[in-house]
């Protein structure tokens, strides 16, 4: 029996040292191998997808998994569990939804929730070496469609799938290859947009990251369907890891011949190459990022002639993003009919990056339709410190806040557009009680303000205004005849704007002030914010009641402002006090609150 030891060396582990994790484990395995009667592989994979208790080490086949592994517990896991079989129980995975640690990581909610299809092979191989994704049945989709399938067949099997692209706009992908292969102008391209524009998400990275191949195989098979023999990877020149293992994966299989010249001896030509780009938000837009591969600045055109007509070079070209690219080898071994029956009325898996107030932060793939509330409280593990749940923010800097009333809701491309919010690039962050909804709203119109491109008037102008409205209502100067302006401006540059970026820009102000307009109103009429956020119309109070005179909200005020001997009640000095929220956010017996009157 053979045993392998993986390591996950996604970006969130590797910022937690996980490499030396790794390194210590291979030196200390090879110094034991000669006296051990199993051999021993370690691999380092891509991100395991429970980010919040990483790194991660799972040893293949006792299906143990252990977390948050420092470089000095390799001896102990080594001479204990892959020598004499023990169970190291400090390192065991904490399940919050069972509140019990357990041995493997599939029996906690995190994982057996989920379906992966994109993410099937990030964490089970080692992503630069191309002979671990070949044994678990890579590019055998890519030899089926070239000896098997006829380009029209697999169009069909694409468009029979339901697969909508996963970028953001859930453009139906088989549609989108049939109109560009109707075309007759050569040559053809095909481009991945790996310019993840969500700051607070990270799915396309971590696929380039931890399973670059599938990516690869899912472009070659697209151009195969449209005739086409070059691709681009568009990827942010900061993604230093995604730019390395996919520059490492495409020279492995040139190598092998699965791309170039003559792929597999079939006769059909085609190559990738990688362009890095600048990280500006505005490039994860379609015409802008082909703007940039130019090698012009990345600003969007108008759309009245679409990309599969004219896109890169005036040439017709298929783009989608690196997710919707994962699923496509999967769809032509599987077949359509397995694909369609998963999800509901949008079909297949999407991928999520889970965070904010939330215990399980990740990155998770589900089915389509399933709910927010198991989203957030089975896979989440729920909100954190078990305060109350408020809000979630789907889709990016440009999506949308759904309220408590809405946790029901099936996650799905239709129905978040109908709650005012959308898919996006897959980014979800869950708010709790002490998150204000207005400043939530200022807060992505100020990032959207900065990374606007300024070519149309209504984007670059209009963002900037209702970003001064957010700011004066959150410093108390605002007024009801503003909100009336905040959506007469929502309206006009959602209609008005050339790009995506505009258009969806008003997302964050419409829903907040749709679900959230007491807090609005609250902020403008009482000079009050009920979450405690806006320092000019904010101040804490200790209820002398509930105090237990534990001390630590004086030990976290930066500005001395709590005062009290330990075992009786404290006071708090607003005149000293900043407004930071340490002394609440710490406090363990709910003393500290939000005074509901604010001293002018």
């Amino acid at each position: 029996m053979n045993r392998t030891v993986y390591v996950c060396c996604g970006t969130g582990c590797l910022a937690n040292n996980s490499m030396e994790v790794y390194e210590e484990l291979k030196k200390l395995i090879a110094k034991y191998e000669a006296d051990a009667e199993v051999k021993t592989t370690v691999k380092a994979t891509g991100c395991n997808g429970l980010c919040e208790k990483g790194p991660l080490v799972k040893i293949q086949p006792d299906d143990i998994c252990y977390s948050k592994v420092k470089a000095r517990d390799a001896e102990e896991i080594v001479t204990k569990t892959l020598i004499n079989g023990e169970i190291i129980d400090r390192l065991l995975i904490f399940d919050t939804a069972k509140g019990k640690k357990v041995i493997s990581h599939k029996e906690t909610d995190f994982y057996k929730s989920q379906q992966k299809i994109a993410l099937r092979n990030i964490g089970e191989i080692d992503p630069v070496n191309i002979d671990d994704y070949i044994e678990r049945g890579g590019y055998e989709a890519l030899r089926k469609v070239l000896f098997q399938m006829t380009p029209e067949e697999v169009i069909s099997e694409v468009e029979r799938s339901g697969l909508r692209g996963r970028g953001g706009g859930g453009f139906p992908t088989g549609r989108k290859w049939r109109q560009c292969d109707s075309i007759d102008s050569f040559p053809k391209y095909v481009i991945c947009n790996g310019d993840e524009g969500d700051p607070g998400a990270f799915m396309d990275r971590s696929i380039m990251e931890g399973d670059p191949n599938t990516v690869i195989e899912g472009m070659t098979i697209c151009a195969y369907s449209i005739k086409s023999n070059n691709g681009f990877i568009y990827i942010r020149d900061e993604y230093s890891l995604a730019l390395k293992n996919m520059d490492t994966a495409i020279k492995q299989v040139k190598e092998r011949g699965y791309l170039g010249k003559n792929i597999m001896s079939s006769g059909f030509d085609f190559d990738i190459q990688i362009v890095r780009g600048g990280g500006a938000f505005v490039c994860g837009e379609s015409t802008a990022l082909m703007q940039s591969i130019e090698g012009n600045i990345g600003e969007p055109r108008a759309k009245y002639i679409h990309s599969v007509e004219k896109g890169l070079w005036g040439q017709p070209t298929v783009l989608n993003n690196v997710e919707t690219w994962a699923n496509i080898s999967e769809i032509i071994t599987k077949g359509s009919e397995w694909f369609s029956s998963i999800g509901t009325s949008s079909k297949g898996t999407k991928v999520f990056s889970l965070v904010g107030k939330v215990k399980n932060t990740g990155l998770v793939e589900i089915p389509m339709g399933t709910t927010l509330r198991e989203l957030v409280f089975k896979i989440g593990g729920g909100v954190i410190g078990d305060k109350r749940f408020k809000a979630v923010q789907s889709g990016g800097p440009s999506g949308g806040c759904i309220p408590e009333n809405l946790l029901d809701l099936p996650v799905d491309f239709d129905t978040l557009k109908d709650a005012g919010s959308m898919m996006g690039s897959g980014g979800i962050i869950v708010m709790d009680e002490r998150t204000c909804m207005v400043d939530v709203a200022r807060y992505y119109l100020n990032f959207l303000s900065e990374e606007s491109c300024g070519k149309c008037v209504a984007c670059r102008e209009g963002i900037k205004r209702m970003l001064e409205l957010l700011s004066d209502i959150c410093s108390g100067k605002g007024s009801e005849e503003d909100l009336e302006l905040l959506e007469s401006l929502c309206h006009t540059v959602e209609e008005a704007s050339l790009c995506g970026l505009g258009k969806t820009a008003p997302n964050p102000v419409l829903t907040t002030l749709k679900y959230f307009k007491d807090e609005y109103l609250a902020h403008i009429n009482e000079k009050r914010c009920p979450a405690g956020v806006c320092p000019d119309l904010t101040a804490y109070e200790i209820d002398e009641k509930l105090c237990k005179g534990c001390g630590v909200c004086a030990k976290n005020c930066p500005a001395s402002a709590i005062s009290g001997e330990r075992g009786k009640a404290h006071r708090l000095d607003e005149a000293c006090c900043v407004k930071c929220g340490n002394c609440i956010d710490n406090c363990k017996f709910n003393a500290v609150r939000v005074k509901k009157e604010v001293r002018a």
